[in-house]
């Protein structure tokens, strides 16, 4: 086997090993206009085990051609999009609520955390309303009762009870939006359990991408070994063009040099 055939059999085994995992877990979305899902996030209906890292809360489904999320400490929220290379994955509540999601969301037990710096608010509601010095969260309060959110440490008036202290990335404003702003996370990908035959699903599509890596590298060094053997060939060939032409120089020399030559 020349070195030709050998490089295109070895480009053509890491393209197949290639093909046989896009096979395996194939683009996903919800509707036409969605964005692909891939790993760690995965599409449960529609993508097997091994294409994301559902066990530890990257499972996505899809309603009304809407990419969905779930959490259990506060329920569905709508993802809007998600960006691979900066990590984030941005939300939108479809109550309309950001601050109810701020208030009730618990990321300690999932991979998420919030994308941008966190500060301490605190929220607290009274049975009168404080005015317009202090803005009012309208999706949380009613005609009975006003809930505010400012930056702790805060004293409240006695009108008012503290309902909880949470990090968050901002306090309310009715310039913001009330389905969004500030509902972007980040993600961090667990460290694989061996106990876990879940954990190790997920983490296969990592040991896919290292196969590919390894592939290549594999591929690169073996075609450099060959070349490096076609030239050391061509070198050994030519040290012998050059022995054979200095023995066939040096045979005629002692030809002329002979008695008979020169008695001729």
């Amino acid at each position: 086997m020349n070195t030709s055939s050998f490089f295109l059999l070895l480009l053509s085994l890491v393209l197949s090993i290639s093909e046989a995992f896009e096979a395996s877990c194939p683009p996903a979305k919800c509707g036409h206009g969605g964005f692909v899902i891939k790993f760690p996030f995965r599409l449960k209906t529609h993508q097997p085990l091994q294409c994301g890292d559902g066990d530890q809360g990257f499972d996505l489904f899809c309603r009304n051609n809407s990419t969905v999320i779930h959490f259990p400490s506060y329920g569905d929220l709508v993802v809007e999009s998600i960006s691979y290379d900066t990590m984030k994955l941005n939300l939108l509540d479809p109550k309309n609520c950001v601050h109810e999601v701020f208030l009730n969301l618990n990321l300690s037990l999932t991979p998420f955390h919030y994308y941008f710096v966190l500060k301490n608010y605190t929220y607290f509601n009274c049975s009168v309303s404080l005015g317009p010095s202090v803005a009012e969260i309208p999706c949380l309060s009613g005609s009975q009762h006003h809930v505010y959110t400012v930056e702790s440490p805060v004293r409240v008036p006695d009108s008012c009870r503290i309902i909880k202290t949470v990090a968050i990335p901002f306090a309310y404003s009715s310039y913001l939006s009330d389905s969004s702003f500030g509902l972007g996370l980040t993600w961090e990908l667990p460290e694989p359990v061996d106990s876990s035959f879940h954990s190790k699903a997920g983490w296969s599509h990592l040991a896919q991408k290292k196969v590919l890596m390894i592939g290549g590298i594999v591929l690169l060094a073996a075609a450099a070994v060959l070349m490096s053997v076609k030239i050391l060939r061509a070198k050994i060939v030519d040290s012998h063009g050059e022995k054979e032409n200095q023995f066939t120089e040096e045979l005629i020399a002692a030809q002329h040099k002979s008695p008979m030559h020169q008695s001729c």
